[in-house]
């Protein structure tokens, strides 16, 4: 029978049969194994080749079909619940997501970037970190390395390169290491520092220092001393998560003590 090289050209000289097994897709929930008898063939231009199979890629142990269904599950369950479905390692099933978002996922325009946003996230259960940037104008993320120091960010501005140049802007949280690596890659970029740090940083340092000052100064009046030293949580929560009791503690806090009040406003 004719056979065709993978260059196109057609053959019936065959070299020699080979087996492989590969996995198909599941049929009705049970695991399938195919046994696949390919040629090897003599083509005139190419030498010996091994015969290409419109549905089986070159030295894959999966079916397109077989890829194709990992491909539909990804978005929608974890590699190991994947693998556990289609028997199939999970390894194998990473390195398709892998090639699956390299499709997806539009490609980086690096020299278009003018705002970035930066941030750290836990994983492995808060006892590891990881470093996330993206674009702050598409949100679409460009980079994620593993670490939060000024060192495990670098590879970032070194992919960033000469682009660093035209950096306008760059929000992170308070993380000093951030910081002077932007300063040194993105020399015209203004940091921005998140609401929710710039928020969390004065409730911890100024409102938690005014409080306890206030506190030390009513010695004398050891309830009221009370009074105010209980107050922290009511000074840092959100105003419109407060209950009635909480609003009218809040209240009563702020009119009983002018540089609480201040600094509360």
């Amino acid at each position: 029978s004719i056979a065709k090289c993978p260059c196109g050209l057609k053959s019936q000289s065959i070299h020699e049969y080979q087996w492989r097994n590969v996995k198909e897709a599941t049929l009705l929930g049970t695991p399938v194994e195919l046994s696949v008898q390919t040629r090897r063939i003599k083509c005139g231009h190419c030498g010996i080749k091994t015969e290409r199979l419109s549905w089986l890629e070159p030295y894959a142990r999966i079916t397109n079909r077989l890829r194709s269904y990992i491909e539909q599950l990804l978005p929608l369950l974890p590699i190991k619940h994947i693998a556990q479905v289609t028997g199939v390692h999970w390894h194998t099933i990473k390195e398709i997501d892998k090639r699956r978002l390299q499709q997806v996922v539009p490609q980086v325009k690096w020299g278009e970037l003018r705002q970035l946003a930066m941030d750290e996230f836990a994983i492995f259960k808060g006892h590891r970190y990881a470093t996330v940037i993206a674009d702050a104008k598409s949100h679409q993320v460009i980079w994620i390395g593993l670490g939060r120091s000024r060192k495990d960010i670098r590879p970032f501005f070194e992919l960033l390169g000469e682009h660093g140049k035209n950096i306008e802007a760059v929000a992170m949280d308070m993380n000093t290491a951030f910081d002077l690596e932007v300063q040194e890659h993105c020399p015209n970029a203004r940091i921005v520092y998140d609401l929710f740090h710039v928020v969390a940083k004065f409730g911890r340092e100024v409102m938690d220092r005014v409080r306890v000052d206030q506190a030390n100064k009513l010695k004398q009046d050891k309830k009221a001393r009370q009074w105010v030293k209980r107050s922290r949580w009511v000074l840092l929560k959100n105003k419109d998560n407060l209950n009635t009791q909480q609003e009218s503690y809040l209240t009563e806090i702020l009119n009983m003590n002018q540089d609480l009040m201040t600094t509360y406003l």
